[in-house]
């Protein structure tokens, strides 16, 4: 098996980075907002659950992928009900279709490979992260609102990428490898907000 860059541990990268590229139109929060942020992330290496953050087995991955999904979605109901902004209202409500779907891909390919699936659970990093979201109104929410969607989704490509390519069961290689285009088009797309 290769060797894989943990989806954690990028995720805690990503959010030590406070600086942007130019070509990074993500919107740019408060030095406060970052450094909440940064604590979110760097709270979230302590968490890293079983196989160091990549996941090592079939259910791993469908902890971590649901995981990931039930963060989108309830980030997204919640700017579905703060925002003012109707380009962040339509994005998230193809968060929570989009999101949605994956889940149901994931948990039909996961009883397909002779799994139980429970249930999708927030790790402690995305629990932190809609603590934060909470805490905030108006044009700072937003910024944050897309701030965590860059790197959540960042996080979820990764997770599905390394998946699909060294997974441990061929029907959850499948529907991680039909997530990475998904979540592919979702960082397109906050790239242009």
């Amino acid at each position: 098996m290769k060797s894989l860059i943990s989806p954690i541990a990028l995720f805690a990268v990503l959010a030590a980075c406070t600086g942007q590229t130019a070509n990074d139109s993500a919107p740019r929060t408060t030095d406060t907002q970052q450094q909440q942020s940064a604590d979110v992330a760097d709270n979230a290496v302590a968490d890293t659950p079983p196989g160091g953050g990549m996941p090592g087995t079939s259910a791993d991955y469908v902890m971590m992928a649901g995981a990931s999904d039930l963060y989108e979605i309830e980030s997204s109901r919640m700017a579905q009900e703060r925002t003012q902004d109707p380009a962040v209202r339509e994005f998230a409500a193809m968060m929570i279709e989009h999101h949605t779907g994956t889940t149901k891909a994931l948990t039909a390919a996961a009883r397909a490979a002779g799994l139980n699936p429970a249930p999708p659970q927030l790790m402690p990093q995305h629990r932190g992260m809609i603590d934060e979201l909470r805490s905030l109104k108006g044009e700072g929410f937003d910024a944050a609102y897309m701030m965590q969607q860059r790197r959540a989704h960042d996080m979820a490509l990764e997770l599905h990428r390394n998946y699909a390519a060294n997974g441990d069961n061929d029907q959850l290689r499948k529907a991680a490898a039909s997530a990475v285009p998904v979540v592919e088009k979702h960082i397109a797309r906050i790239r242009e907000m």
